[in-house]
């Protein structure tokens, strides 16, 4: 025979408000999903018009020989869902102590040549760079590809999170004292991503004119100063987004700096592409490197 359960009236009252507000918090959750995934397709459409008669062929920015000699190689630092995620690791040659370090995250294309060349030229400023990857060892060759493998992540933006924790561990393991992200475009975006999930493990984050938000309560955990690229005529990032992020820092009363340069388009500075402008791009990698050494702690800013 089976018991029968009476509750109060007033427990089983609280009890039934307690099941709304609990449906109402995974609704407003499910909610917040969705729009992120939506303004992740959003992203994914205007970098796809950006980059619609783009190719992977390297800018000037990868052809810029590093100016230390440098170590590098491709291991596992990640298993995510059973499959191992396997990064480009570069330092600077004939360093033994533990550096500072930093998360390269690469654009659309994917964890290519060009920016294993980025990756080299960063650490010969005493950095040990892993430049992770988001796309399970697989490249674009092509902007339809490309956003395939992007929308692949917005998609399901939970293994990108997890690969990045675990990079985070990669490195603190590893010895680093303190650690940065950096990404252009699609990676600049997860760069901002990076330094607002993990503000305890991220010291810093550098943002070439990634995906931003304006949304105050998501911005509220970020703990680690941050500078941002971006030009004035990019139609994926427009300039009118850049400067509502930037007014709601502000309203927090965060540490960054936001450069916005005339003229210049969107992937001014990617290691590929048809849009690199040289000044800008020179002005921008002068001031990574300059904000790297100040909130990294390393004395080679040059």
């Amino acid at each position: 025979m089976l018991d029968t359960i009476r509750f109060h009236p007033a427990i089983g009252a609280g009890l039934f408000s307690l099941i709304l507000v609990l449906t109402a918090c995974d609704k407003g959750s499910s909610d917040t999903a969705d729009a992120d995934i939506q303004a992740g397709r959003d992203v994914v459409d205007a970098m796809s018009l950006e980059h619609a008669n783009d190719s992977t062929e390297p800018s000037e920015a990868a052809k810029i020989e590093p100016t230390h000699s440098v170590d590098s190689e491709t291991l596992a630092y990640a298993d995510v869902e059973d499959e191992l995620a396997y990064g480009y690791l570069a330092y600077p040659s004939g360093v033994f102590e533990p550096l500072p370090a930093i998360i390269m995250i690469h654009e659309w294309w994917g964890l290519n040549d060009n920016i294993r060349a980025m990756a080299n030229r960063l650490a010969a400023h005493g950095y040990m760079v892993l430049a992770v990857d988001f796309y399970g060892g697989e490249t674009a060759a092509n902007p339809d590809e490309a956003r395939m493998r992007m929308l692949g992540v917005v998609e399901n933006p939970q293994r990108a999170r997890e690969n990045l924790r675990q990079a985070l561990d990669f490195l603190t393991i590893a010895g680093a004292p303190r650690i940065a992200s950096l990404g252009w475009c699609f990676g600049g975006g997860w760069s901002l991503n990076t330094a607002m999930l993990f503000p305890d493990k991220v010291d810093a984050s550098v943002i070439y004119y990634g995906q931003l938000t304006a949304d105050a309560e998501r911005l509220r955990s970020i703990d680690a100063p941050l500078i941002g690229f971006f030009g004035s005529d990019d139609r994926g990032i427009p300039v009118e987004s850049v400067k509502a992020f930037e007014r709601t820092l502000q309203r927090l009363r965060k540490d960054y700096e936001i450069r916005i340069y005339p003229g210049a388009r969107h992937a001014f500075a990617n290691p590929t592409g048809n849009n690199y402008n040289a000044e800008a791009a020179e002005d921008a990698w002068q001031r990574t490197l300059r904000f790297l050494a100040a909130h990294l702690q390393t004395s080679d800013a040059t």
